[in-house]
């Protein structure tokens, strides 16, 4: 069992240095990540960020890989690193003219996944 939460653990750390890279990469303000991460409190967002991740909500792990994934599209579709960073700013037309990070703003897990899912069909 203690394996069970030391991997479980580890896990945690390395989802969130991994999109706080992410973040920084993407040039997200805090309460642009703080959403992203699905409104965690401040003073937990900040733990997070210095890297006390004791435990993450399911919700959060679940953001965070789709966020990896949306990031590691772009870098498939655009391997230069600041063309594939900068793409999630830029207005698009598949979102009705707003950008990729103004549909994830939206809040909700969903609005990941779609962001998500029109990368993957581009990758198809």
């Amino acid at each position: 069992m203690r394996a069970d939460i030391g991997d479980r653990s580890r896990t945690n750390a390395v989802a969130t240095k991994m999109f706080f890279r992410l973040a920084t990469e993407w040039g997200l303000s805090r309460q642009q990540q703080i959403t992203l991460l699905g409104n965690p409190s401040e003073r937990t967002f900040y733990r997070w960020r210095s890297g006390h991740v004791a435990h993450l909500p399911h919700d959060t792990l679940e953001r965070i890989s789709v966020l990896i994934g949306i990031r590691e599209a772009t870098h498939v579709l655009l391997p230069v690193p600041d063309r594939a960073n900068s793409w999630v700013k830029r207005p698009n037309e598949a979102f009705g003219g707003r950008s990729a990070l103004e549909v994830m703003l939206f809040g909700r897990v969903e609005h990941l996944y779609q962001v998500r899912r029109l990368l993957e069909s581009w990758n198809a």
